[in-house]
């Protein structure tokens, strides 16, 4: 990632005006073509406005500022500010680079998966941290990782089997983590354990005898949800161009 700094001196009386500006013009056309505010602020005397943005890179960058200079919406804020004169008396910009990750996301997003084996057996796995109870594989999604990657990811390195996935079972939430449950069958591979993962294995479970198997009420509900069939699809997509990644059109045979 790489950072844009750009610093506008501005009259005090100006400030409200140019924000407005900012609001209705600049900011909807550079968020429309790929830009990231990540914030703007003013100084306690009100004559800087510093703005900090967001690009992949120095190379995406280019391709977004000359997006917005095609974009319609470039005229039109330029025949407004012909309009309203000048709203800022200078401006300057130059980039940054981080020296490291300092914030936290706002929600943790996590996947795991139902995946049953020719026999019809579900694939459990108990942890080291959560030894009281067996649950379904699977973990935290990595930034910039797909969903179905990223539970392939998981279900490899927690029990050294390959799954193919067949659609979205359910979405849990606790406020700070969202849990998306996918459905999917035993591809290959054989069963081991690893450094997260005391004990891995397909158990016959059924409603019956969940209970015995699955001991926390979280984890409980999210097998009973998987165990009935139902999927809906799931697409995971590119932009600027679009490229479908993989669907998952949600058919299960029972």
């Amino acid at each position: 990632m790489i950072y844009k700094r750009k610093t506008y001196r501005v009259l005090p009386e100006k400030v409200s005006e140019f924000t407005t500006f900012f609001d209705e013009y600049l900011l909807p056309n550079q968020l429309k073509n790929g830009a990231k505010l990540i914030g703007r602020w003013i100084t306690e005397t009100k004559d800087e406005i510093i703005e900090l943005w967001e690009y992949p890179s120095y190379e995406e960058y280019l391709k977004i500022e000359e997006r917005v200079r095609n974009d319609e919406m470039y005229q039109q804020a330029q025949s407004q500010l012909q309009k309203l004169g000048n709203l800022y008396l200078d401006n300057r910009q130059d980039f940054l680079e981080s020296t490291g990750t300092y914030s936290f996301p706002k929600h943790t997003v996590t996947v795991s998966g139902y995946i049953t084996n020719e026999q019809q057996e579900t694939l459990l796995v108990k942890t080291y941290w959560r030894s009281d109870t067996w649950e379904l594989p699977g973990g935290a999604v990595d930034e910039g990782e797909t969903l179905d990657l990223a539970l392939c990811r998981e279900i490899f390195e927690e029990t050294g089997i390959s799954v193919k996935l067949l659609g979205v079972t359910g979405v849990y939430s606790n406020g700070s983590t969202v849990s998306v449950v996918f459905r999917g069958e035993y591809n290959g591979g054989n069963l081991k354990t690893s450094t997260e993962t005391k004990d891995v294995r397909f158990l016959k479970i059924d409603s019956s005898n969940v209970m015995q198997y699955i001991t926390r009420p979280k984890f409980r509900s999210r097998v009973l949800d998987a165990m009935k069939g139902h999927c809906i699809p799931y697409e995971a997509f590119k932009v600027r161009p679009y490229e479908l990644l993989e669907r998952l059109d949600g058919s299960f045979r029972a």
